[in-house]
């Protein structure tokens, strides 16, 4: 795939408010890229410039090779689909997916043809005479997804696409959205603060926070191999063991750490030295915990006692007491079918990881 989509130094400010520092970016032609983050992290206003509802105060933006920082919205390649879908109430299905053709002055007959293909693309084909406030939530995305691919954007920018959908309903769109952007093959860029969504949605994942990009990477280097604390923290559930390195290995280095009260092992990429305070991050997920001490000698033990446990149907959530008072999260999968519980509060366990299931958290 080429690439398609170039910020360079992008910046905009608000008076002495900075909502977007200098982001550098680029994304392939036929990617679905998501741009997440918290609350007034800078995502939406980002997504508003690449729209032409706001012009950066620094940077320029290119798509498809044309720099198209200063052209109004109209002109530009792209279409937008907002989070509170925007249709209009008064006009049947079929009418609200054709209305950016007819202000366009296309005629009649291809208006009708290209509304009759998008129906049929969202699954909607019996439903083009109906209004607005006949359907349900995801039909009613389904026709301002429609709406806004209807005029063949180059890019269609999708804010908060899935917000006003309930739970289960949210899941089944994420993946007809996916089908969708794969058989149009329209380079789709979203921006969402659910995690969840972005780790499904996407090719790969801009996190975001005080207006700078903190990782771009795929959503399994992104939740695997984050770069920084900010990014460990945000995405997901992560435990952190604050320590000291003691030896720096070719494979690995060494930590001691009062919290674990013993040595931890990771993986170390990053460029560390014998004495150096660092963190030590593993997921819930990758810790094993047992009655018994494990016998693999090359695994990360610590003893602990269950303080609380949470029985969430395909998981079992504990939380582990070590004898320096730290809380570690562990989470486990329910293989097996059982009213009874595997651990219950006070239990005295061990938990053990693997060198290759920790990573090295810096600044």
């Amino acid at each position: 795939m080429k690439n398609f989509i170039h910020l360079k130094g992008v910046g905009k400010n608000f008076g002495d408010f900075v909502a977007v520092d200098d982001v550098d970016l680029t994304v392939a032609q036929g990617e679905l890229f998501c741009i997440l983050g918290g609350s007034g992290c800078g995502k939406t206003t980002l997504l508003r410039m690449l729209a032409g509802f706001e012009i950066p105060t620094t940077g320029t933006i290119e798509i498809d090779g044309v720099d198209i920082t200063q052209q109004p919205p109209y002109d530009r390649p792209v279409n937008m689909m907002f989070q509170s879908f925007a249709l209009f109430p008064h006009m049947s299905v079929a009418r609200n997916i054709a209305y950016g053709l007819r202000k366009e002055g296309v005629t009649k007959p291809e208006i009708s043809k290209r509304v009759d293909a998008m129906l049929e693309l969202v699954q909607l084909a019996d439903f083009g005479k109906r209004k607005p406030e006949q359907l349900s939530g995801g039909q009613r995305q389904r026709v301002a997804l429609a709406r806004a691919l209807i005029k063949r954007p180059k890019v269609l920018l999708l804010d908060e696409p899935l917000a006003a959908l309930d739970k289960k309903l949210r899941e089944r769109t994420q993946f007809e959205l996916i089908n969708i952007q794969y058989e149009l093959g329209i380079t789709f860029i979203v921006v969402t603060h659910d995690q969840e969504e972005a780790m499904t949605l996407a090719t790969r994942i801009a996190v975001m926070d005080k207006g700078r990009f903190q990782q771009v990477g795929t959503p399994k280097e992104v939740y695997e191999f984050p770069s920084n604390k900010f990014v460990a923290n945000f995405i997901g559930t992560i435990n952190t063991f604050d320590g000291i390195v003691t030896k720096v290995l070719d494979d690995q280095i060494e930590v001691y750490s009062d919290e674990a009260g013993t040595s931890l092992r990771a993986l170390g990429k990053q460029l560390v030295e014998v004495s150096q305070k660092i963190e030590i991050a593993v997921r819930p997920e990758k810790i094993f915990i047992s009655k018994e001490k494990p016998k693999d000698s090359d695994d990360v033990c610590i003893q602990g006692t269950v303080d609380d446990l949470g029985y969430l149907g395909n998981r079992s959530l504990y939380r582990i007491r070590l004898e320096s008072g730290k809380i570690v999260q562990v989470s486990s999968q329910n293989r097996r079918r059982s009213i009874t519980r595997f651990l219950e509060w006070e239990d005295n366990v061990w938990i053990s990881w693997r060198a290759s299931s920790a990573v090295i958290l810096l600044d």
